[in-house]
């Protein structure tokens, strides 16, 4: 037996109604029909995947976080950017290039969650349009298998 993949992520919200406003009006995501739990509770469309946000007391996490790939990176950035959305704490810094050449940007939903937002080659990229985008071999040493890691298994290493 095998997992065949990841069905939902479920998050806690304080404000689950601003939290949805987010990923909607950042990322494009659509709401759908949710089940009753005698609290509230809201399922969101993530491409094939679902985000549940459930209304929780005030319960910040850390580092833990959940990363969405995107079909437009330029555009969540710009938008995560003007709301002022940027996580620049949790990890050293918002938006990284990491050795293989994607990048990470790292923001906080209304909930405080810490969101990843994935992109799969930096050389894609207007990077003059993200003065915040560090390369993390800059910050650390990557070495050995650092330097073999990636966000997205199914593509070839860049030569």
């Amino acid at each position: 037996m095998r997992a065949t993949g990841l069905n939902h992520l479920s998050i806690g919200a304080r404000d689950v109604d601003a939290s949805v406003r987010f990923y909607v009006e950042v990322f494009g995501m659509e709401t759908i029909p949710t089940y009753n739990f005698g609290f509230r509770t809201q399922y969101l469309r993530c491409g094939d995947q679902q985000l549940h946000i459930f209304g929780l007391p005030d319960t910040t996490p850390v580092y833990q976080h959940f990363a969405i790939n995107v079909d437009d990176f330029m555009g969540v950035y710009e938008r995560a950017r003007e709301a002022g959305l940027i996580d620049h704490a949790t990890f050293g810094n918002g938006v990284n290039e990491m050795p293989d050449g994607t990048v990470q940007l790292y923001l906080r939903d209304p909930g405080g969650n810490l969101v990843e937002v994935d992109w799969p080659d930096v050389a894609s990229l207007d990077t003059s349009r993200i003065p915040e985008l560090k390369r993390l071999a800059d910050r650390f040493e990557q070495v050995g298998e650092n330097l073999e890691a990636t966000l997205f298994l199914d593509r070839r290493r860049r030569a």
